[in-house]
């Protein structure tokens, strides 16, 4: 499926594999991942590794996080959109979440919540689905603000064994 959904200013497309440069930049940086359990990439084939996993998530579901380039300078940003999780989290398995993962020196300037508003009115609105789902890092004050901005319910906090963080989750109804 090929999805090319632009905003005032983004374009949110399918990931490829000449992203590469651009996801290992996000990946790698520390800071991206602060929140994300601190384990930055160490090389690109991490990269390529995550770009080979979204294109099956396509092929396999019909949806995937979605690269967001900017409109004006056709940058690679970061990462956006929806996503299909298979396995259990906080009780719950086969949901929809909302997620994004930028490029620090995009931080701050709303493309997270551009890019999210995006992506819900595509949940609802395409895939028809009932309720989307949002997890944060309990300590990602930024994220968190970003998902009730967008109208997401903050639910719960909880912890995640597998992973071994706190995080908060959240949710959105289409009625």
């Amino acid at each position: 499926m090929l999805f090319n959904i632009e905003t005032d200013r983004l374009i949110l497309r399918n990931i490829q594999p000449t992203d590469v440069d651009g996801m290992f930049e996000l990946d790698s940086d520390p800071e991206v991942h602060k929140y994300l359990g601190n384990k930055p990439f160490k090389n690109k084939s991490q990269s390529e590794k995550i770009i080979n996993d979204i294109i099956k998530q396509y092929k396999e579901f019909g949806i995937g996080r979605w690269a967001m380039i900017h409109k004006q300078t056709h940058e690679f940003m970061g990462w956006s959109g929806l996503k299909l999780n298979t396995v259990t989290l906080n009780g719950h398995t086969h949901f929809y979440d909302i997620g994004y993962r930028i490029i620090k020196r995009y931080w701050g300037k709303g493309y997270a919540t551009e890019s999210s508003i995006a992506a819900l009115d595509y949940g609802f609105n395409v895939l028809d689905l009932e309720t989307i789902y949002g997890i944060t890092e309990k300590g990602n004050e930024a994220s968190h603000r970003v998902l009730l901005k967008i109208g997401l319910d903050y639910i719960e906090d909880f912890y995640d064994k597998k992973s071994k963080l706190h995080l908060r989750w959240y949710n959105i109804s289409k009625s």
